[in-house]
């Protein structure tokens, strides 16, 4: 869950840097800021920065999923495994 909310938390931070470094250059050149535009914009450049800056929050939560995953499938094989004993005929029985 750590993993998470950090990733989750430097992503916004970087969305909303990259919006007020858009909307601040749009708005020292032109009067006027298409709010669109500059959330396009936004999201575009912090999809590329988060691809080369969050690299390793991205692969630590990453990892985190897939201990969290193989946790899962381990303890659901065990349970199936479990019933499949149990569903078996017992040779005790006549």
């Amino acid at each position: 869950m750590k993993e998470f909310l950090v990733y989750t938390g430097l992503r916004l931070a970087l969305f909303l840097g990259s919006f007020a470094l858009v909307f601040g250059i749009w708005f020292a050149v032109s009067d006027e800021v298409p709010i669109v535009w500059a959330v396009v914009m936004a999201f575009i450049i912090s999809g590329v920065g988060s691809y080369f800056l969050l690299s390793v929050p991205r692969e630590a939560f990453a990892r985190r999923v897939e201990t969290r995953a193989n946790v899962a499938s381990a303890r659901f094989e065990e349970m199936r495994t479990k019933e499949d004993a149990d569903d078996l005929p017992s040779s005790d029985q006549p």
